[in-house]
């Protein structure tokens, strides 16, 4: 930890010739349509406080260089002001040091109101872009002209807004800081959120793809068992090949059943039933309708797929309806399922008449779209979301369909 002196004395040396923090958020980026005349109407605003002080400095009866001089000291800071608040702080210090000639004598301090006014802005946001330890030295420095120029009846009520613009301006640095650190952290989240949702979702699709695998490994197994039997007359070194095959395979089941314990979650039981496939399709839509849904199944596949490929279908065009159902209740979905040359196509569209359901007004939270798509992509197919021309939502998944049992 460094020591206060250090930390001081690095704040010295920053606020007298460091450099300026980059620039933050635009205050105008809440209201971009102002952004176009930002730039003209500051430019206006200095000429303007430019003559009005040129006027000030010439009816102090000063010459015209200096008056012009010092016209310019006065409006100098303010172009600089947004993007590099330290230097306007440096040219308004000097401003204040340097334009002090012919002022009245009945003056409580002896600066025109441009300067004035344009140096407690320049303070005021200096005081919000800085460090507390440059923000210090920010205040002493600025305290100086005022002790030494100042009169002294007004002087502690100067020093007392120097104090208190300090004070308000890190308390908004400070909030600046916890909002944009809140933000940086809540992006994060989500983020680790979405990773850990497909995560999740690629366990799942392991579990269940883990029975379809199961299930051939154990043909394998049956039929190297079985082949001597089937076959007659094998000759021995045959039958002790057959015996290794279904040895492998019975081997490779029961390391498949310890990984299956390792991707079942705590919670979750163990499932008994058989994996779904297209064959299920039917059975899905109508329990869509029970539910009051409006559905249609368009099916178009002369043969089984493999089985990963079917249950991956099945899941897609679930997952489908079921965000339907969510997000616009009432709407007519259409569900598509057409054999291609070497793939299988699913589609699940619904129109835009539907009224969006309580999670499509309130944005939902769930991971459908993630599921439907690593469901895709682990069988190396694609996948696609987005909006239609009349104004519903379409689902288009591809899935490689080209297994030697399988081909449709």
């Amino acid at each position: 930890m460094d020591h206060p002196i250090m930390v001081l004395w690095r704040g010295l040396r920053r606020a007298v010739a460091g450099p300026d923090d980059p620039p933050g958020r635009s205050p105008l980026a809440r209201w971009p349509r102002l952004r176009p005349y930002a730039t003209p109407a500051g430019l206006l605003a200095v000429v303007g406080l430019f003559a009005a002080t040129l006027a000030e400095e010439t009816d102090r009866r000063l010459p015209a260089p200096v008056a012009v001089l010092f016209a310019a000291m006065t409006v100098a800071p303010l172009p600089a002001l947004p993007r590099r608040p330290l230097l306007a702080w440096r040219l308004t210090v000097l401003a204040l040091l340097v334009c002090t000639f012919n002022a009245p004598r009945d003056a409580d301090w002896p600066w025109n109101p441009a300067l004035v006014f344009g140096a407690i802005v320049v303070f005021a946001v200096t005081a919000a872009r800085v460090d507390r330890p440059v923000l210090v030295w920010v205040v002493a420095i600025t305290a100086v002209p005022v002790l030494v120029m100042v009169d002294p009846s007004a002087r502690a009520g100067v020093l007392l807004l120097l104090g208190v613009l300090a004070v308000l301006g890190d308390l908004v640095r400070r909030n600046r800081l916890s909002r944009r650190a809140l933000a940086a952290q809540t992006e994060l989240s989500e983020r680790e959120q979405e990773r850990r949702a497909v995560l999740e979702e690629r366990a799942r699709i392991a579990r269940e793809m883990h029975d379809v695998v199961a299930h051939h490994m154990s043909m394998i197994a049956v039929r190297a068992e079985t082949a001597p039997y089937r076959l007659g007359e094998v000759p021995d070194p045959a039958r002790d090949e057959f015996s290794a095959i279904a040895g492998a395979a019975r081997a490779a089941l029961t390391d498949m059943r310890r990984l299956l314990g390792v991707l079942r979650s705590e919670s979750e039981q163990a499932r008994t039933a058989p994996q779904p496939g297209l064959a299920d399709l039917p059975a899905l839509v109508a329990s869509a309708r029970r539910a009051g849904m409006t559905v249609t199944l368009d099916t178009d596949v002369p043969t089984d797929p493999p089985a990963p490929v079917g249950l991956a279908a099945y899941r897609i065009a679930q997952e489908g309806l079921a965000n339907a159902a969510r997000h616009a209740a009432g709407a007519a979905v259409r569900v598509t399922v057409r054999a291609a040359t070497g793939e299988l196509a699913v589609r699940v569209v619904n129109d835009g008449a539907g009224a969006p359901g309580p999670e499509g007004r309130g944005g939902g939270h769930g991971h459908g779209l993630t599921g439907m798509r690593e469901r895709a992509v682990a069988l190396g197919g694609t996948f696609t979301a987005g909006t239609t021309d009349d104004g519903g939502y379409a689902v288009d998944a591809r899935l490689p369909c080209d297994g030697e049992d399988g081909t449709p």
